[in-house]
């Protein structure tokens, strides 16, 4: 039995009037329930932004995590047995360096030294440079700290060890043949080595000499284990000289190394030159170009002749014996002498000296009657001692017989440019 009735199509014309009202209603901007509005639009026929359908706000995206600062090194962590030559590195992706350490300990002839490296970063602190190598036999620890760019800190620490060098691969260099102190205007600078340096022009390249006159010179290999440097000219009285051999783990060929860095410094006095004839047995000294003081000498005789050239004064001594022992001659007999002489001044090293001779005083400016040193009276010795210090060139003319290389610092008998060609540069 039907609940309602009525003639028939009236429950449908109910159902259409009821449709029509729910479409009416969407067109006023309501949203029929179970209905969403089309792609694009706000349920209003207008369009949105986000295209969602839905006045609700999208979900966020989530935010990249920010890449950290890493830093590394141009040495493999934990490596061993690195080069002594190496410059060692440090560089930063992502950020920069805030601090970078290298400290380590090394063994030196059996005793156990700590070192901490120095160097510097670079202009946007991305990079840093060592400035020192490294020492042989040693254990090492760099130490990094960077930032990154979104200012997270980090650290890193990495390890190694050098090369572990023998000391017959070491080279030793030593300034000790250099005069100190005041010296004269003829002083060279004087470096030596333990052991032969092969590759000379590395070496070399690490040799420096500065003065205040800032003078023109040159370096001068005599051997594989010495050189040289002097000016182009006498050095200018008052000049400051400071040389230094900056060696220390810098190969020198053959696997080996120069085994640390070394210095000298001297200041140069007034000019004071002696010139001897040994044709007149006559000498003249000038004192900053201006002759001074003349002297009568007397030299070398026939087979004992004194070398011709330009030496320097390389030792003084206010008494010094001389024995015919030391020249060669018999310790007894008619030919043999011992005698302390006053006021000696070393000119080579096979042992010709300026000094006082008056036993042979009646020979003085007339004849050379000598075993090779020049003898003067005692005025004229004590004068040139007090007033010529070591580095004053002697030139010595009048003989046949040549001054040897190296018979004591004979830097001065080759014209600069001759000597220059010495340079392994």
């Amino acid at each position: 039995m039907r609940r309602f009735a009525g003639r028939p199509g009236t429950r449908k014309a109910a159902v259409a009037v009821a449709l029509l009202t729910s479409i009416t209603l969407v067109g006023c901007g309501q949203i029929a329930r179970g209905e969403s509005p089309l792609p694009g639009t706000n349920g209003g026929g207008s369009k949105t932004g986000a295209g969602t359908g839905s006045n609700q706000p999208s979900p966020a995206t989530p935010s990249p995590t920010p890449d950290p600062v890493t830093m590394r090194t141009n040495v493999r962590d934990g490596a061993d047995g690195v080069k002594v030559n190496k410059v060692i590195k440090v560089s930063a992706d992502n950020g920069k360096l805030a601090k970078v350490t290298v400290t380590g300990r090394y063994v030196d002839h059996g005793e156990t030294k700590s070192i901490s490296i120095d160097g510097e970063l670079n202009h946007d602190k991305t990079g840093w440079t060592a400035s020192e190598l490294l020492e042989p036999n040693g254990d090492y620890t760099v130490k990094m700290v960077g930032v990154s760019d979104h200012g997270v800190k980090r650290s890193s620490t990495s390890t190694f060890t050098s090369d572990d060098l023998s000391l017959d691969r070491q080279i030793y260099p030593s300034f000790n043949g250099t005069l100190g102190g005041t010296v004269g205007v003829g002083t060279p600078v004087v470096l030596t080595f333990d052991r032969p340096v092969k590759d000379k022009a590395t070496f070399e390249k690490h040799l420096h000499v500065t003065s205040t006159s800032h003078q023109k010179g040159s370096w001068h290999w005599y051997s594989d284990q010495e050189v040289h440097w002097r000016p182009a000219k006498f050095w200018k009285p008052g000049t400051r000289v400071t040389a230094t051999a900056d060696l220390n783990s810098i190969p020198a060929g053959n696997g080996e190394y120069g085994q640390q860095d070394a210095s000298t410094s001297f200041t140069v006095s007034d000019s004071v030159i002696t010139k001897v004839n040994l044709a007149s047995d006559v000498g003249k000294i000038y004192r900053n170009g201006k002759l001074v003081r003349t002297i009568l000498v007397s030299a070398g005789k026939p087979g004992w002749e004194t070398r011709s050239g330009t030496s320097l004064i390389t030792q003084k001594a206010m008494h010094y014996r001389m024995t015919s022992q030391m020249i060669g001659l018999p310790k007894k007999g008619p030919k043999s002498y011992d005698l302390t002489v006053k006021y000696a001044l070393r000119i080579t090293n096979s042992g010709e000296f300026l000094h006082s001779a008056p036993w042979n005083s009646a020979y003085f400016g007339k004849q050379n009657a000598s075993h090779g040193c020049i003898g003067m009276s005692e005025s004229d010795a004590g004068w040139l001692y007090e007033n010529a210090p070591s580095g004053s060139p002697v030139v010595v003319t009048g003989t046949d017989r040549g001054l040897e290389p190296l018979n004591g610092l004979t830097d001065w008998n080759a014209d600069f440019k001759t000597y220059a060609e010495g340079s392994a540069l």
